[in-house]
């Protein structure tokens, strides 16, 4: 089928996509509208934990889809339960609200921080955010964000989230007011090029969020569900936050999130929050299946290993091109390239023949890589070479100019 038989004008107009269309994919593998392949180190911006299609998530969509789909959150369902006790007995966590995306997630983390403001800190409501930490695209997360421009694209902006600079507890100190409710960040910043925040740094972070009785809120978004080789983000600093957010790989490639908390900080009442489908079987019980494959024995250790593999390849890769090293956690990881090469070299990997390869570039100068869990040494292996291979050409190329 050729791409103009598809009538893509039907699709609001959000980003620039090329003319391609994804038909079908199994683990490591994309195949688009012409049958050709592509090796996908996006995998969904790190949604599909196990790859494309991984048949645990297919058996729990048919077997729960014959059963029930949704009764309304009016009421227990098996699954929604199951997951939630799932989730506490595996964190620092108590209680856990269901999403249906990160951003919603985190937009149920800064209200649960704020009503928890209003009855224990005389309405503080401010939550120190950091520069190019990112929490997802509603307004009042675009606020949170600290992506540059961000801050006028829909202005105005939700006030309340002031922000500090990562890895500077200083930076965080002199932000504290009487205002101030609580810290929100991500243990490595995604979208902003990778950027972990160090475990010395989030210890002195919850020490003094301790200190001046304000809440720790993570940002698992990204780093959750085993990204970083643990189960948890947070467990890289041995802490214990009060509220944490979860989504991407908690569904596998569904969508679902999940928004938890100690009890101490579980404050809602009835009518403060709700959704159609939080908590839906339906989604529930691919969270479940995916929760219980991740935490099968040695998976995590492998997504140890294999972050260290991809670490030593990359760097070795960086060496070899005269490039700024590597950086991240587990299977988290960015190329610091020492060029504004890197939307070249998006689409060049993305047009190899006869096999092409899918990067992302969330800085010029930087790629970012998030495999599924469950690739293997071959895969890494296979993606250091089509790099090699692309990388040579865009230097080629641009020197020839």
């Amino acid at each position: 089928m050729e791409f103009s038989q598809y009538n893509v004008n039907s699709l609001m107009y959000i980003t620039p996509r090329p003319e391609l269309v994804f038909v079908e994919g199994k683990g490591m593998y994309l195949t688009d509208h012409k049958g050709k392949r592509y090796l996908d180190y996006l995998q969904g911006w790190a949604v599909n934990c196990l790859g494309h299609c991984p048949d645990v998530i297919h058996d729990a969509l048919v077997t729960q889809s014959k059963k029930l789909l949704n009764p309304s959150p009016a009421f227990y369902n098996a699954p929604m339960v199951e997951f939630a006790d799932l989730l506490t007995k595996n964190s620092c966590f108590d209680r856990v609200f269901f999403t249906n995306s990160g951003a919603e997630a985190n937009e149920g983390a800064v209200k649960l921080a704020r009503k928890w403001g209003q009855l224990n800190k005389n309405g503080a409501f401010e939550i120190i955010t950091f520069d190019h930490g990112f929490h997802g695209r509603t307004l009042a997360m675009m606020s949170a964000s600290g992506k540059p421009g961000w801050d006028t694209i829909f202005a105005p902006q939700v006030s309340g989230f002031p922000k500090a600079d990562l890895n500077d507890i200083a930076s965080v100190e002199k932000l504290i007011t009487d205002k101030t409710v609580g810290v929100m960040l991500e243990p490595v910043q995604g979208e902003g090029g990778v950027i972990p925040a160090s475990p010395e740094f989030m210890q002195a972070l919850r020490e003094l969020t301790k200190k001046h009785g304000l809440l720790l809120i993570v940002d698992e978004v990204q780093t959750g569900m085993g990204r970083t080789g643990e189960l948890f983000g947070y467990q890289l600093s041995n802490i214990e936050p009060d509220i944490m957010t979860l989504a991407k790989g908690i569904g596998g490639g569904v969508p679902l999130g999940a928004l938890l908390c100690r009890e101490e900080v579980a404050c809602f009442v009835p009518g403060d929050q709700g959704g159609t489908y939080n908590g839906a079987p339906l989604m529930a019980a691919v969270g479940k299946a995916v929760f219980n494959e991740l935490n099968k024995p040695g998976f995590l250790t492998s997504v140890k290993e294999k972050g260290e593999y991809l670490s030593q390849q990359l760097e070795k890769l960086s060496e070899e091109f005269g490039m700024q090293g590597e950086r991240g956690f587990g299977l988290l990881r960015a190329l610091k390239l020492g060029d504004n090469i890197g939307g070249k070299l998006v689409e060049a990997a993305r047009d190899m023949e006869p096999v092409g390869l899918l990067i992302n570039s969330p800085r010029p100068d930087l790629l970012r890589f998030m495999p599924a869990l469950n690739v293997t040494k071959e895969e890494i292996d296979e993606l250091i070479s089509m790099l090699r291979v692309v990388i040579a050409e865009v230097k080629k190329s641009d020197a020839g100019k």
